[in-house]
């Protein structure tokens, strides 16, 4: 049984992923960016800056095989719900919650790549006055840019005009993240200047 991210993406192991001939590319790191987020929030974590989690996606497992009973395996499963947004939690008394994607356009940020639902739940977390955003990454160039969630809820809801958001617009209304060795995103400095007074 082969297993399949959400994105649709194949599991591979780390001895699949060192073969010379592997045409993956990790951000320069060896990495995605959601590993690149959550090593910046361990990061947090251990400076105690703020407390931020990926969200786990609940799953209903229907079929599971026990060959033997320390090896029990998976072969059906499905997702219980759409998910709401990758990322929440606590920072400096605020209640944080954001959702991550990286791209292969390099002019776009297609919108297909947000969901009704997402766009949905970051409304109710503005309405609520939590901090709420986007982050995107460029995967050709590697730069990211914070998105807030009013912004980024204005252009999903004008998709009858266009269905991304360009570059350009990103780079007037979005907000170029940090980023580095220790944390390697360190988008927490850009909510300091946007959310933090």
């Amino acid at each position: 049984m082969s297993i399949q991210y959400p994105n649709g993406k194949r599991y591979r192991t780390n001895q699949q992923l060192n073969k010379p001939n592997a045409s993956i590319a990790y951000g320069g790191r060896g990495m995605s960016f959601e590993a690149d987020i959550d090593e910046s929030n361990q990061f947090y974590l251990m400076k105690e800056k703020a407390v931020i989690h990926k969200k786990p996606t609940p799953i209903q497992i229907v079929q599971v095989d026990y060959p033997k009973r320390s090896a029990a395996v998976i072969k059906e499963a499905y997702f219980k719900q759409a998910s709401t947004t990758d990322y929440n939690g606590v920072y400096k008394g605020r209640y944080i919650d954001f959702e991550a994607k990286e791209t292969k356009n390099k002019t776009s940020f297609p919108l297909q790549n947000i969901h009704l639902h997402q766009v949905n739940h970051m409304r109710t977390v503005v309405r609520q006055n939590g901090i709420c955003f986007l982050l995107i990454r460029f995967f050709y160039t590697q730069e990211v840019y914070l998105l807030d969630a009013p912004t980024l809820i204005s252009f999903y809801d004008n998709q009858k005009e266009r269905k991304s958001i360009k570059k350009a617009d990103i780079e007037t209304y979005g907000h170029m993240v940090h980023t580095g060795y220790q944390p390697f995103v360190d988008y927490l400095r850009t909510v300091d200047e946007l959310y933090i007074k």
